[in-house]
């Protein structure tokens, strides 16, 4: 399947989702404020824990930005249930089991892992302003340090 090409400025395309209270949320219940969608492989690996955290530490600052932040990974309703409990996480998580957003959104893919060609989701996060519309994008990125990334990007758009 060919990867989904985002653009700055674009409409986000739409979704339906379950988070981990198993509530069905999509697109439209976005707008009206800053949005950053984040994409991670899995629940409670190293790489994804580190993110995960460091958007939950930072998470009263993004609020004061007008921000809210969601993790998107293919786990199920289940395993966000016991990620957010287990690490104390203030964010809320979509489940994808089905990678539907992820290729919408460019997320999922061919990845090259220790020289190896996979499949799978491609760690990158889009900032989406409060009318819907993509702010700014992370096509590839290293979990630590990213939220402060996103953070910095947010106040210099909101500034």
């Amino acid at each position: 399947m060919p990867m989904t090409t985002l653009e700055i400025g674009q409409k986000a395309p739409a979704f339906s989702l379950k988070n981990h209270k198993n509530e069905a949320v999509g697109q439209d219940a976005l707008t009206g404020d800053w949005t950053v969608l984040y994409f991670y492989p899995r629940d409670d690996t190293p790489g994804c824990t580190t993110q995960a955290c460091e958007f939950t530490v930072g998470i009263k600052t993004f609020e004061k930005l007008g921000a809210r932040v969601i993790g998107i990974s293919p786990d199920s309703v289940e395993s966000h249930q016991s990620f957010i409990k287990k690490h104390g996480l203030k964010l809320t998580l979509l489940s994808d089991p089905d990678h539907e957003m992820m290729e919408q959104y460019g997320a999922w893919g061919e990845k090259n892992l220790y020289g190896k060609i996979t499949e799978g989701v491609i760690r990158s996060t889009v900032l989406l302003d409060p009318e819907g519309k993509i702010a700014y994008l992370w096509k590839r990125v290293k979990a630590a340090g990213h939220a402060a990334k996103v953070r910095e990007k947010l106040e210099e758009l909101t500034d």
